[in-house]
């Protein structure tokens, strides 16, 4: 039997795993999902992909050196993103296509992303895109769509380098600066204002003008993403600005898919 081709023509091959099923109401996908392993060694992470008991996996695995295996079909629902949220959408996996790019996370040594990792995986996510139709706004971290929980790919991921590549949403982060901010503990129209834009963006957060961990999580999320030069949970007016200088760039179909807050 003739070796199955992957479906995008960067994958060196496919390395099949047994853990995915069909997407929910056999939507298609809409959505790019980037992780980080947040393991030790490739090989390992690449096992338990693979391995039925663990029951995960991805459409995509991208080595350190740039070697990309596909490991399930496109069509396909891998179990990639676990529970989480963006823009009215909970049912994420049914809705992305992930990719899993081979870093020790903030567990096991955060690293940067090596240059041969990054050159391959910027074309990948053009093809997958373009096939998908996939909007810049829906090219998400695993940690915006699950804020308490993850944290990859993490402030060292180079999303203006793909950016610049004509992958994702961006603008660049507003210059950390003195001035008013809002942490834990505050509360009030202000703080109602600042959930309501989050969520606009697609963020799963309520609007309740109450500044708990869950608003922290998602300040957190996103300075990973569009602010990383200092990540911690406070929205400085560089958060802030910058939150606000891309929803005023938002592309028009992306609004259209903007939802009501979570709760």
């Amino acid at each position: 039997m003739p070796d199955i081709a992957p479906d995008s023509r960067h994958a060196a091959k496919v390395f099949p795993s047994p853990n995915h099923g069909a997407r929910n109401g056999g939507r298609a996908p809409d959505m790019l999902v980037l992780h980080y392993t947040g393991m030790r060694d490739a090989g390992a992470a690449l096992r338990r992909l693979c391995d039925p008991i663990a029951e995960v996996s991805c459409h995509y695995f991208v080595f350190e050196d740039g070697r990309i295996l596909q490991l399930v079909p496109e069509a396909r629902r891998a179990w990639h993103a676990g529970a989480g949220f963006w823009a009215g959408e909970r049912d994420i996996n049914s809705a992305s296509i992930g990719i899993e790019i081979a870093n020790p996370g903030h567990e096991h040594g955060y690293v940067a992303f090596p240059e041969a990792q990054i050159a391959a995986l910027m074309p990948l996510c053009t093809d997958i895109c373009a096939r998908w139709r996939i909007g810049p706004a829906r090219v998400l971290a695993h940690s915006d769509t699950a804020p308490e929980r993850k944290e990859d790919p993490g402030e060292k991921f180079p999303w203006d380098r793909l950016h610049a590549a004509g992958i994702g949403h961006w603008v660049p982060p507003a210059p950390i600066s003195g001035g008013r901010f809002f942490a834990q503990g505050d509360a009030g129209p202000p703080v109602e204002a600042l959930q309501a834009m989050l969520a606009l963006y697609g963020y799963g957060i309520a609007v309740d003008g109450s500044y708990g961990p869950r608003t922290a999580a998602v300040i957190r999320a996103f300075q990973r993403h569009f602010r990383p030069e200092r990540v911690d949970g406070v929205a400085d007016s560089s958060t802030i600005t910058t939150l606000r200088d891309l929803l005023a760039a938002m592309p028009g179909e992306e609004a259209l898919k903007t939802s009501a807050p979570a709760t």
